[in-house]
């Protein structure tokens, strides 16, 4: 076990990836190459440049699976762009308790109907043809199969997030491990 101090605030400022990971609100993988780039402030370059390059890696890794995961997931459906700004509109207001419709949730019940609701209205709202008498059903119907998939895709981003922060967890522990 380790008994430098310094190897343990890294360690510490790398396991904030784990709930970042989780709420999208916060930052998860960043923390991954701050703590390696701690561990190679301490021991140097040619001592821990393997464990920041993993780190950077995991985070890159991160970065396209956040992409990918709501691109495809609203792309699949046509969602506009503004579709993907309402759901992280909602997933805010979600998270502090401002969805009036939600009073007994909490955060993790906003969470997850947040940005669902937030992606439903904005893509009813700003539909590519204004919906006629029968036509507001249709949106409302469209909006909502949209805000399911971008929350769909917000999902396995988040899991995609979680195993990529436990993998460099993992590699700073076996790389640094002394």
């Amino acid at each position: 076990m380790p008994s430098d101090p310094i190897w343990w605030w890294a360690f510490g400022v790398q396991l904030l990836a784990l709930p970042g990971a989780l709420l999208p609100v916060l930052p998860s993988l960043l923390w991954l190459p701050l703590g390696a780039g701690l561990w190679v402030w301490h021991v140097g370059w040619s001592a821990g440049w393997l464990s920041l390059g993993l780190a950077c890696i995991v985070f890159l890794l991160g970065l396209i699976a956040d992409l990918l995961a709501v691109a495809l997931a609203s792309a699949r459906l046509r969602a506009s762009r503004w579709a993907v700004l309402g759901a992280g509109l909602g997933l805010l207001l979600g998270l502090v308790g401002l969805l009036p419709a939600l009073p007994f949730g909490g955060p993790l019940l906003g969470a997850l109907f947040g940005p669902w609701l937030g992606a439903a209205l904005v893509e009813t709202l700003t539909a590519s043809q204004p919906p006629l008498a029968l036509g507001w059903l249709l949106a409302a119907r469209r909006g909502a199969l949209v805000g399911l998939a971008v929350v769909a895709g917000l999902l396995v981003s988040r899991v995609a997030q979680f195993v990529l922060a436990l993998l460099g967890i993992a590699g700073f522990l076996l790389l640094s491990w002394a």
